[in-house]
């Protein structure tokens, strides 16, 4: 749905003419991302809640067991629409607040929508994650703290981003930006993986530094634009702009290891979790030591207590040698509890 209902200033993903991709279209792109082995989709825009099918769509994402999620802008929301979406079986939503008045550059104020947050909070059966955003020329970083300590109170998950620029590339934080961007970060408390993120990318991102890392995109990530061709992200239409009818395993494999040049500085952070996520598959411990940094060089990695459980049941020790029967014991029960074949 690249319509939307805001203008913001920053943004370059929406129009106030189009219309809705047809139900029947996105029913069928849903099908092939099934058959591509798709986890999780995700309806952005524009404004998803402008398409009129939308519980419809979500609908058929769970049908294939894939986890449906939506990024909106919040305006629309009721509690009467709130509940139509968790009778579709959505499963997650974001939204994100740029300020706390609105401005010339965005609309997305809590004063706007403070309401549709303690309807969310009273109505809604699914995840809520709040996005505060830095950078990009926001007249008010401190806002930022403002919205993060407003969701955290309504019990919502929080994340903060740093505004990029049309080619999803870093704006570095200025000096009073990124005190805002660190007082987040020691009030918001993030779960485990975001705790990895702030580690992995947003640290260096904040510092203006870039990362080192390897973009999946096109292959365990893909943006399908309202044309139904596929690219990297969002930021990145044209590579590689293959239909996704014509997607196949090939140019999944070969986008898995492309390089992309603007991968160091970028933004993205849907992208970098994917590939997060890989690493942790991939190599589970040089992810463990990257997640959890040492507090000194060369020293063992700062593991939460919970980590260092699952660590010792679910990873060969790290000096080679094969689990002791105690731990295949261990690691078998426990692999029964968690469901992992």
């Amino acid at each position: 749905m690249r319509r939307c209902n805001l203008s913001c200033a920053y943004c370059n993903e929406y129009d106030k003419v189009s219309d809705p991709v047809p139900t029947v279209e996105m029913l069928r792109r849903i099908d092939l991302l099934a058959k591509l082995g798709t986890g999780i989709i995700t309806i952005s825009g524009g404004e998803p809640l402008l398409h009129p099918d939308l519980d419809e769509i979500i609908r058929a994402i769970r049908s294939h067991g894939a986890i449906a999620t939506i990024i909106t802008n919040g305006y629309l929301l009721t509690p009467e629409r709130i509940q139509r979406l968790n009778r579709a079986g959505l499963e997650h939503l974001q939204i994100s607040i740029d300020n706390v008045m609105p401005d010339e550059v965005s609309k997305k104020s809590l004063k706007v929508l403070d309401r549709k947050l303690e309807w969310l909070a009273e109505h809604a059966q699914f995840d809520i994650n709040i996005n505060s955003v830095l950078g990009g020329g926001m007249a008010h970083p401190e806002d930022a703290l403002t919205i993060t300590r407003r969701a955290l109170e309504l019990g919502f998950e929080t994340t903060v981003g740093i505004i990029h620029d049309h080619s999803g590339q870093l704006d570095p934080l200025k000096p009073n930006e990124r005190a805002v961007y660190d007082q987040i970060l020691a009030e918001r408390k993030p779960a485990m993986f975001a705790f990895a993120y702030d580690n992995l990318f947003h640290k260096n991102l904040a510092q203006g530094q870039p990362n080192d890392w390897q973009c999946r995109a096109g292959s365990r990530y893909l943006y399908i634009c309202e044309q139904g061709l596929v690219h990297y992200c969002s930021q990145q239409r044209g590579y590689p702009a293959i239909p996704l009818e014509n997607y196949t395993q090939v140019d999944l494999d070969r986008e898995y290891s492309t390089v992309k040049p603007c991968a160091p500085l970028c933004t993205v952070s849907c992208v970098h979790r994917v590939a997060m996520l890989d690493l942790m598959r991939n190599q589970p411990r040089e992810a463990l030591t990257r997640f959890f940094p040492p507090a000194t060089p060369g020293g063992p990695p700062q593991l939460p207590a919970g980590i260092q459980v699952l660590t010792a049941v679910f990873l060969p020790p790290p000096d080679g040698k094969p689990q002791s029967p105690a731990q295949k014991l261990v690691a078998g029960a426990a692999m029964k509890i968690f469901g992992v074949k």
